[in-house]
């Protein structure tokens, strides 16, 4: 042993070759190089790797010669071996058992000579793929599994090297057996792409898995002289053999000599004027099928495979095409491999070993089946591209038939490649590389830094593969969003690594397998981790850089009026200037007295970011318009904080708050005439005329105080404050800015709508603001009567002091024309009086209708917060009593609310 190895590899070699031929080393050198040649050969397996396979095929053999002991023994034997780790490639050891049988004096069966024809067929290197990747070895082919099985059954009848078809996935085809293309390359020459025949210059019976054989030939059905066959049919009728050899060219999408493409039928037939058997015709109009299907799929992917706008994923969708081919292209080689055969050894069509129609129909039945499968599918994916070609690829895996769906997943894990390429540099790097629109993610590149997350990015919805439901390519969407946000509006120049770590990059087809196999798990979970760590960490940028959050709490303080005290207190310092004409006033001005409000209360501590945002605004002004109708507060928002307060929301905010500037201003109103009546009534007690009038402004101030307050009640808590609460509660739950976005609409149109802002709510705001222009009306009559009484009194008063003085120097008090003219100048004002009094009556009486109408639009209204405030601004059903509308509409309401009990 320690001599044997000390010798190198050749020296064992050569001395095993002259142990085995009993020759001496001279002698046997031409063995030793065909051994040396074999041994260095990487040829592919021409055999299935299958244990079961081989331990029948042993026990056939054990049957056949009549050992049925021998065949249990041995099934006994390998039931324990397979019990035992003992042996790691038991099939090797199996089929080396099943080799060494046979008896090398036997001479060689047609079996072994099919199987050496067609391992010339396999490229020297497995390993070399001329045009795309081969399919997984996983992925179970049935086009060799049931020649497999004919082939056992039949003997050595049938072309039982179709059982080593490819069982073990596809091998690459070599350049020579490409039709028409020459070994050096050049482009292939359509029509007669595989027509092969196998050259004759030796015998089947040399010919060993490492001969190197020149490249094939194309076999033109007339220019080579085959050996008859004797099938018994007369003269001038067509043989079988001839279809035979006409079939295999249909096959290959070649017209024969006798069946040739019909363009009125659209199929291949045998001409009518040609003499051959009825079941010979009808046999080969049903294997002629399986050409117009090759001419199908051929036809279109000829035509897709050079067009560049059809995109990655429809080049993906040919190239799994082109595998599929290149499978059915192998088949027809071996079955040009046995014809080859049959030719050179004088076969007759009678044998069991000949090449007949039937046995054709038999052993073409499964290919048949997927060529008919993918001629649907190229009928059923016309027109589409991108993620819709996945879709409809998706779409014809839906099926029952575990062989078709495992086809129809081998050509989805190449199509859906290049989409899931697409997605993964989305998510993980923000980039987008679609140049023939596949993917279902679309960019606008006219769209600005500004509009980029509203406008920039969308969904194709057409785009978006049926294997992806739309919440994973809204997340899809979002996730990619998000970091072109961080880097374009935000300038954050964090790299999206470390934002999120990305996976394992997708570089073959098994990978998009591996994913549409786990939609639901692995590929879900990937897709929600880019979006929780993308998201969280664009809000925390927004929240800590950019203070998102302050600025919407600066929203509710300012443009809705929560900062009370400043509100108060910028109200009493504008009031000078507001009461003047708009036309008169001017913004500095303005902006000085805001800065003194923001000085003067809390609003101070505030942030310098917030307070230098807030600012004043002038209004577009109208003919007779006072600067409270011209008067607005402002908050000017720029950078990242724009995406949340667009141009719109700042609309909308504006509205709100000329709306709650007119409420609180007849607050202030109200508050202000209260006042006045306080402060007037005791001064007022001398003149008793005026009891009456004054009687009539102090019910009516008292209506309009009652329906303010519970005006200013409705909007600040059951609008403002619940709407505001339920903002910041989905604002502290948000998983990402859209969900933001979103509660911060919903919250400006729950606070437009409710405060009658709206386009349904128009008749009750013009209500509202009636009664508001009667509050201000009934401001002017009671200014009017008390500035008219108060100069009266003081005339009185000055009258009676002079009358004092007088008297007390001594003279008489007045005189009499002095007292005639107070006489007449107190006439004169009482005459006023009723003037004064019916136009607070015409005031209470207009007041009252506009309410009175305000309560039977509140009473109809859909909004049941509308409906409940009816019934407090009607709280002793004053209104009620005089108008039946309010009668029927509350009477219906409680039926309906009885009805609903």
């Amino acid at each position: 042993m320690a001599t044997l190895d000390q010798k190198s590899p050749n020296v064992l070699l050569q001395s095993l070759c002259c142990r085995i031929t009993g020759k001496s080393e001279a002698e046997v050198a031409h063995q030793f190089q065909f051994a040396v040649r074999v041994i260095g050969s990487n040829f592919a397996p021409t055999i299935e790797r299958d244990e079961f396979l081989v331990t029948e095929k042993i026990k056939k053999e054990l049957l056949k010669q009549r050992r049925e002991a021998d065949a249990a023994l041995f099934s006994e034997l390998h039931r324990k071996l397979q019990t035992q780790g003992v042996l790691k490639h038991r099939w090797s050891i199996l089929y080396l058992l099943l080799i060494l049988s046979e008896d090398p004096r036997k001479p060689s069966s047609r079996v072994g000579n099919y199987g050496a024809l067609f391992a010339q067929a396999l490229p020297r290197d497995a390993h070399s793929t001329p045009f795309y990747c081969t399919r997984p070895q996983s992925l179970a082919l049935s086009y060799g599994d049931r020649c497999a099985g004919l082939s056992t059954g039949m003997g050595t009848s049938g072309i039982s090297s179709l059982g080593v078809y490819t069982l073990n996935g596809p091998t690459p085809t070599p350049q020579s057996l490409l039709a028409g293309q020459p070994p050096a390359g050049g482009a292939p020459l359509l029509g007669s792409r595989l027509a092969w025949a196998l050259p004759t210059s030796s015998p089947p019976s040399a010919v060993g898995p490492a001969t190197i054989r020149p490249p094939l030939v194309p076999m033109l059905p007339t220019t080579r002289a085959l050996r008859p066959r004797h099938d018994g049919d007369t003269d001038g009728e067509v043989t079988e053999a001839a279809l035979v050899r006409d079939i295999l060219y249909v096959f290959q999408g070649i017209d024969g000599k006798f069946i040739k493409m019909s363009a009125q039928d659209n199929c291949y037939k045998i001409d009518s004027k040609v003499v051959v058997n009825k079941s010979l015709r009808d046999t080969s109009s049903r294997l002629a099928e399986l050409g117009w299907l090759h001419n199908k799929v051929r036809k279109y992917t000829d035509a897709r495979s050079l067009d560049r706008a059809f995109g990655l994923v429809g080049q993906s969708f040919c190239a799994s095409l082109h595998q599929e081919l290149k499978e059915y292209y192998r088949l027809l080689s071996v079955l040009h491999s046995q014809l080859q055969v049959e030719d050179d050894q004088g076969v007759n069509m009678c044998t069991e070993s000949a090449l007949t129609l039937r046995r054709l129909l038999v052993w073409i039945f499964d290919p048949k089946v997927r060529l008919k499968m993918l001629a649907a599918l190229v009928d059923f994916c016309q027109g589409r591209k991108g993620g819709e070609l996945a879709s409809a690829v998706h779409a014809y895996g839906k099926t029952g038939d575990p062989q078709m769906r495992a086809l129809v997943q081998h050509i989805l894990s190449l199509v859906s490649h290049p989409i899931r390429n697409f997605l993964y540099r989305w998510i993980y790097d923000g980039e987008l590389e679609d140049t023939y629109h596949e993917f279902f993610v679309a960019s606008d590149p006219n769209v600005k830094a500004d509009r980029l997350w509203h406008d920039k990015y969308s969904l194709r919805k057409s785009m978006i593969p049926s294997f992806i439901t739309m919440d994973q390519a809204r997340k899809v969407l979002l996730i990619g969003k998000s970091i072109n946000f961080l880097h374009q509006v935000c300038h954050d120049r964090t790299p999206p690594g470390k934002i999120t770590p990305a996976s394992e990059s997708a570089d073959t087809p098994k990978d998009a397998a591996e994913l549409l196999s786990d939609l639901e798990g692995g590929f879900q979970a990937k897709i929600d981790a880019a979006y929780f760590d993308t998201s969280k960490y664009l809000l925390d940028v927004l929240n800590r850089n950019y203070l998102l959050l302050e600025h919407l709490q600066a929203m509710r303080r300012y443009l809705l009026l929560g900062q009370g005290d400043f509100i108060r207190h910028l109200m009493d310092l504008l009031k000078p200037e507001l009461v003047r004409p708009a036309t008169t006033l001017y913004q500095h001005n303005l902006t000085g007295i805001l800065e003194t409000a923001v000085r003067a209360t809390n609003a101070q501590y505030d942030n310098v970011e917030i307070l230098k945002r807030l600012d004043v605004r002038l209004l577009e002004v109208s003919p007779g318009d006072t600067g409270w109708d011209v008067f607005s507060l402002d908050y000017h928002v720029d950078g990242p904080i724009s995406t949340v307060f667009t141009r719109e929301c700042m609309g909308h905010y504006l509205r709100v708050f000329n709306f709650l500037w007119r409420a609180k201003r007849m607050e202030y109103t109200l508050t202000d005439i209260w006042k006045g009546q306080m402060c007037s009534a005791k001064l007022l007690q001398t003149m008793p005329e005026l009891s009456g009038v004054l009687h009539q402004c102090h019910i009516l101030a008292s209506e309009m105080v009652h329906f303010i307050h519970q005006m200013q009640y409705y909007i600040t808590f059951e609008v403002l404050e619940c709407s505001w609460d339920e903002l910041w509660n989905k604002v502290q739950q948000a998983q990402d800015l859209d969900h933001i976005i979103a509660a911060h609409e919903v919250f400006l149109d729950t606070i437009i709508s409710r405060c009658l802002l709206d386009n349904n709510s128009r008749s009750l705001l013009n209500q509202l603001r009636a009664i508001f222009d009667q509050i201000i009306e009934f401001q002017n009559a009671q200014d009017s009567l008390y500035r008219a009484a108060l100069e009266e009194l003081a005339l009185q008063l000055e009258f009676e002091t002079m009358k004092e003085k007088n008297q007390a120097e001594g003279q008489w008090g007045v005189t009499a024309k002095q007292e005639e003219e107070e006489k007449a100048r107190i006439r004169e004002f009482q005459k006023t009086i009723p003037k004064m009094c019916s136009q607070v009556r015409i005031l209470t009486h207009f007041y009252q209708s506009i309410v009175q109408q305000f309560l039977v639009l509140l009473t109809t209204s859909t909004d049941e917060s509308l409906r409940f405030l009816s019934f407090r601004l009607d709280f002793n059903e004053h209104y009620r009593a005089r108008e039946p509308r309010l009668r029927a509409s509350l009477g219906a309401t409680r039926g309906r609310r009885m009805s609903n009990i």
